[in-house]
């Protein structure tokens, strides 16, 4: 009886561990597989590990990588002012190691005032700064799992309306009817507003190459070519002029004058950007909407115009003006006055999806910059990754991903990279 017993319960214990093993295994494999899931850590202990770039385009485009000790990376893009500019970004970057990048705020303030003495106010130093705070931005909403335009409040919009850039450059001297096929092709891509170049530095009939006077023949050239537009295009779809601040006050004023019958959308920096004083005799002066900003820098740089009502529109560049948080600041200080916030735009997709979410996160956007050049252009393509269509029907869908939604593909730029600057390095 006892060896039966035995037997029995040798038995009863063997098919028991036999039964068990399978769930045993079970557990561990889960516990393994849990192991090897990477896990992020508090937002509060989120560093930023360091910074690289690459530029394109003579350096006049920048793109910025911003690393984190959680393997969140940041991408941003600054423009037009940041030709040789490597070791602005380096420089940068050491005042940033060791720092929560979920403080974007915070950081734009620490490098902004520690360059009071380094040209904190504008250009080269803005414009990275800018390519870094947008990063910033990228990295704290890839980290909180929300996309830019949450963290800036949230969003009055889910489609961002952009104008198609022709690029139907003057110093080629196209002719009235060259702006009419170029308008007929935007519009029949879905677009509902055009823009066209009015500066042409090769005009035969220019005084010389120096005087910002336009001479009788020039102005009326611009006329026929924007009156050809609207022919061409009918009553309905908007059109801007760009005169790139290429001509003095009295020029400013007759051709705003004289385009007053086509019902412009606005004239566009007819002349440099300096003078406040200037713009408001030509806005006041005309019934023409007058926009200018691309080369205004941080809030500061907007008060003037806004506060002396020296221009209808405003339209700073969200890759050079100072970073996403500050061109909300600078639409919120346009809304105070009734301006329309209608961003200059020349980057990549990643710079416009970057301007779509402060597009979208303000009451008084208008109308977003949008070039030909995304479909001409297949650089445009290589150099960032995305998901879905760029435009449809001249609308930017709003991405819902985390951070801005588009990021660098390093490899496909790498082809594009300016020779003898390091490449994210």
């Amino acid at each position: 009886m006892k060896n039966s017993r035995r037997a029995f319960l040798s038995k009863a214990m063997a098919t028991s561990a036999l039964t068990a093993l399978p769930f045993a295994n079970y557990g561990k494999a889960y516990a393994h597989a849990i192991e090897r899931t990477p896990k992020m850590s508090a937002p509060s202990d989120l560093r930023i590990t360091d910074i690289k770039c690459g530029f394109i385009r003579g350096g006049h485009s920048l793109f910025v990588k911003i690393y984190s000790n959680q393997d969140i990376v940041g991408h941003g893009e600054g423009v037009d002012a940041t030709p040789g500019t490597y070791h602005l970004v380096k420089k940068f970057g050491e005042r940033l190691k060791g720092k929560n990048p979920l403080n974007v705020h915070r950081l734009f303030e620490d490098i902004r005032r520690s360059g009071f003495f380094e040209g904190a106010q504008a250009g080269m130093f803005v414009a990275v700064l800018t390519a870094v705070e947008t990063a910033l931005w990228d990295l704290a909403g890839k980290a909180l799992n929300l996309p830019v335009y949450q963290l800036l409040g949230g969003k009055f919009r889910d489609r961002i309306r952009v104008y198609m850039d022709t690029a139907l450059y003057q110093n080629k001297l196209p002719q009235p009817e060259d702006f009419a096929a170029s308008a007929k092709e935007a519009v029949d891509m879905g677009f509902t507003a055009v823009k066209f170049d009015l500066d042409q530095a090769n005009d035969p009939n220019k005084y010389d190459a120096y005087n910002w006077t336009a001479n009788p023949a020039e102005i009326q050239r611009m006329y026929d070519q924007m009156a050809a537009t609207r022919e061409a295009i009918g009553p309905n779809i908007d059109i801007c002029a760009d005169m790139h601040g290429k001509y003095d006050a009295p020029t400013g004023e007759k051709v705003a004058k004289m385009l007053e019958p086509l019902n412009m959308m606005w004239l566009e920096e007819p002349i440099p950007a300096e003078n406040v004083d200037a713009y408001k005799k030509i806005t006041e002066s005309t019934s023409t909407p007058i926009c200018a900003g691309e080369n205004h820098y941080l809030a500061h740089g907007f008060r003037p115009l806004l506060e002396n009502g020296a221009v209808d529109i405003i339209m700073p560049d969200l890759q050079k003006a100072g970073g996403l948080g500050e061109a909300q600041r600078i639409a919120n200080l346009a809304n105070l006055y009734y301006v329309p916030f209608a961003p200059h735009m020349v980057a990549s997709y990643l710079g416009a999806m970057a301007s779509c979410h402060v597009c979208a996160s303000v009451p008084n956007f208008m109308i977003l910059e949008w070039q030909i050049y995304f479909h001409k252009n297949p650089m445009y393509k290589e150099i960032i990754s995305f998901d879905g269509e760029m435009v449809e029907n001249g609308f930017i869908k709003l991405s819902e991903k985390p951070g801005i939604g588009v990021e660098i593909n390093e490899e496909g730029m790498k082809k594009y990279a300016d020779k003898d600057v390091p490449f994210f390095k």
